[in-house]
């Protein structure tokens, strides 16, 4: 099969080697079962006449690395592609919405595209994952001083989200009484223009947050807790002393599975939840990280290899449904 991945452009940069990059696993383990990978970035996609093409590098993989020779770069059409793997890295801003609209041009009968390049347009991965409110914190999602204030008063402790960053960028917690209050909620509204997802706070939190891993309807069982770095109240440096083992309760295994099913019909088949005491903080659907590495140290398994059977399963009963 003949696969493209849509990359970020810092990872494109420091590429090989990088055991930690989720793709860099999945691409190792497409090439080792003789398929053929095309790597390429947003700003290397274009229309051409009503034809979607991108330009980039054929990788190839030796001695368990990773490899592409960056000064052979070429263009390619997209739809001689049987699966696109769309995975840039937030934020969601004008260059990435006119990323997916390249992907408008592209024969779904033809392309399979994970995750489907609409739906992750249509679904942003703080607000929309009030879809599954009963599973979340209680929040509001608002540009609003006195709605947050009012929050605020009512839940004492708060978590104030950016809606279109990732890695932590831009979050804050605040207390009521905090003599920081307003300079916080207008740093992070932009003096009330943007709307920020604002959550109660879970004091569990301190202990971290399980990422749980989805693709297709399948909820795996493996996942890790991401524990809060830098004296910082979250997570945000991903090294070895940040993560830990972990499982999934039972409730959280039923919730997810339910949770996952909808994701698909949405056209989300691969998705990252954050999750403290059985809550969801939000849906990663741009470039979930699965924490490959981690998990195949933490149980001694090749995860890759479930991930490419599933996606490999997912992409075939889809292109069927296609033909048929």
């Amino acid at each position: 099969m003949n696969i493209l991945f849509v990359i970020d452009r810092v990872e494109l940069k420091y590429f090989e080697f990088n055991d930690l990059v989720t793709n860099f696993w999945m691409i190792k383990e497409f090439l080792s079962r003789g398929n053929e990978v095309f790597i390429t970035t947003i700003d290397k996609l274009s229309v051409k006449s009503g034809v979607a093409y991108a330009s980039g590098f054929d990788s190839y993989e030796k001695n368990g690395n990773i490899f592409f020779d960056k000064t052979k770069e070429y263009t390619r059409q997209i739809e001689d592609f049987q699966l696109v793997m769309f995975r840039p890295d937030p934020p969601v801003d004008l260059d990435y919405i006119n990323a997916t609209y390249v992907f408008d041009f592209v024969d779904r009968n033809k392309t399979f595209i994970l995750n489907d390049t609409k739906a992750i347009r249509d679904f942003n991965e703080k607000l929309h994952a009030v879809l599954f409110n009963d599973l979340m914190p209680k929040n509001i999602v608002t540009a609003s001083k006195a709605d947050i204030l009012e929050f605020l008063h009512e839940n004492n402790e708060i978590i104030l989200k950016p809606l279109n960053k990732c890695f932590g960028a831009g979050v804050m917690y605040l207390k009521d009484g905090d003599k920081n209050t307003s300079v916080i909620i207008n740093s992070v509204t932009n003096n009330g223009s943007n709307m920020v997802m604002v959550q109660k706070y879970l004091p569990a939190a301190v202990y971290g947050d399980k990422r749980v891993l989805i693709i297709g309807d399948t909820v795996y069982d493996y996942c890790v807790r991401k524990l809060p770095s830098n004296n910082d109240f979250k997570f945000n440096e991903h090294k070895d002393d940040c993560i830990k083992k972990d499982v999934l309760t039972p409730s959280e295994k039923e919730n997810f599975t339910a949770l996952a099913r909808e994701l698909n019909k949405r056209g989300i088949y691969m998705a990252g939840l954050d999750v403290v005491e059985g809550k969801i903080l939000e849906v990663n659907v741009t470039s979930p990280c699965y924490f490959i590495r981690e998990i195949n140290n933490a149980f001694n398994i090749q995860f890759e290899k479930e991930i490419i059977d599933k996606i490999l399963s997912v992409v075939d009963s889809n292109l069927l449904s296609c033909v048929k």
